[in-house]
């Protein structure tokens, strides 16, 4: 039987992009806050970046973008 595109199965939606790290490849942990000053992640969210799975990477990265709008007040 040839090889029939059509009747392959649809590209799996299944792998979700990934979200990109927020690192900046400088980290300076604040002491008072106990966050990097320049991607704004805790000690265990930046240890735990590569094994969270695409949902939990989004959930740190709206919590990062809310530590950035805090900060700016």
């Amino acid at each position: 039987m040839a090889d029939d595109p059509t009747s392959r199965p649809a590209p799996s939606t299944a792998f979700e992009e990934l979200p990109a790290s927020p690192c900046l490849g400088i980290c300076l942990m604040d002491p008072a806050t106990r966050m990097c000053r320049f991607c704004r992640r805790t000690i265990a969210e930046i240890a735990g970046w590569y094994d969270a799975s695409p949902a939990e990477k989004r959930a740190i990265l709206r919590r990062l973008a809310a530590r950035r709008a805090e900060i700016k007040r």
